[in-house]
C-alpha cells in the first residue's frame, strides 16, 4: 500500500482515538493544569504522533501503548478522587508563601520558587505592595491566590446596602439562520413569540440573523449575518 495513504489512514485513526481519550480524562482549562498533567498531556501527543508518523514500525504498537498510557491517567485520576493523600503526593497541596505581610522564603525555597517570581505573581493579580496582603497561596497549578487585609478590599454592593438585581443565564435563541427550539421551550416561548419579535425589529427572514439571544436583563439581543457598517481605517501601520 502507498506510503501516503498509510498515513492518512494512521492519522484518522490517532485523530479519533485522540478525541475518545481527551473526552474520557475530562475537560481541563490549560491554565488549571498542574505539572503532572502537563507532562501526561505532552507524553500522550507525543504517543500519538508516533501512531500517525512513524511508517518505519507498526500502528498497533503505539497505539496500545497510547492506550496503555491513557488507561494509567485514568487510573490515577480515579484514585486522587478517592484518596486525599495521594492526590496530595501526585498533585501536590496549596503551601503558603505569603502571612501577614511576609514572604516565607522557607516555603519558596521548597517550591524552588525565587522572589522576582512570586512578585510577578503578585503583579498579575494587580497587587504592588506585598504589605497589603494578609495570605498569599500558591496552588499546585502555579496559581498565585491571594487574600488581602480587610481594609483594602474593594467595598462591594451590599456593604453599601444597595439592592441587587437578579439576573439569569444568557439563552440563545438563533445561530446561523436556526432557531434553537429547545431553548425556546425552556423559555416557555414559542416560535409566534419569537417571530412576532423579530417583526418588530423589521426582520423577515431568520436566515438574515447570526445570532439571537435572551441577555441575563430578559432582552432580546439580535446581530445580523449583514450588519451594513463602515470599516474604520486606522492610521496605525503596526510599528511602534
Amino acid at each position: 500500500m502507498d506510503e501516503s495513504i498509510v498515513a492518512i489512514v494512521r492519522a484518522f485513526i490517532t485523530f479519533f482515538s485522540l478525541l475518545i481519550y481527551t473526552r474520557m480524562l475530562g475537560k481541563q482549562q490549560i491554565g488549571n493544569l498542574t505539572f503532572f498533567d502537563y507532562i501526561n498531556g505532552i507524553t500522550i501527543g507525543s504517543i500519538a504522533s508516533s501512531v500517525a508518523t512513524d511508517l518505519s514500525s507498526k500502528a498497533w504498537v503505539h497505539w496500545i501503548g497510547l492506550t496503555t498510557f491513557v488507561l494509567i491517567t485514568f487510573l490515577f485520576q480515579f484514585i486522587t478522587l478517592k484518596s486525599h493523600l495521594f492526590a496530595k503526593v501526585i498533585d501536590s497541596e496549596p503551601i503558603v508563601v505569603i502571612q501577614d505581610g511576609k514572604i516565607l522564603e522557607s516555603n519558596l525555597k521548597k517550591l524552588r520558587v525565587k522572589c522576582d517570581e512570586l512578585f510577578m505573581l503578585l503583579r498579575m493579580k494587580g497587587i504592588f505592595d506585598v504589605t497589603t496582603v494578609e495570605f498569599g497561596i500558591l496552588e499546585g497549578n502555579g496559581h498565585l491566590s491571594v487574600l488581602v487585609y480587610g481594609e483594602e478590599q474593594p467595598v462591594r454592593r451590599k456593604d453599601l446596602n444597595i439592592e441587587i438585581q437578579k439576573h439569569s443565564l444568557t439563552t440563545t435563541l438563533i445561530l446561523n439562520g436556526s432557531i434553537i427550539k429547545k431553548n425556546l421551550v425552556n423559555l416557555k416561548k414559542d416560535e409566534k413569540w419569537l417571530n412576532e419579535q423579530l417583526s418588530k425589529r423589521g426582520i423577515t427572514d431568520i436566515e438574515e440573523i447570526s445570532f439571537a439571544m435572551i441577555l441575563p436583563n430578559g432582552r432580546l439581543y439580535i446581530d445580523k449575518t449583514d450588519d451594513h457598517l463602515t470599516e474604520t481605517n486606522s492610521d496605525f501601520d503596526g510599528r511602534v
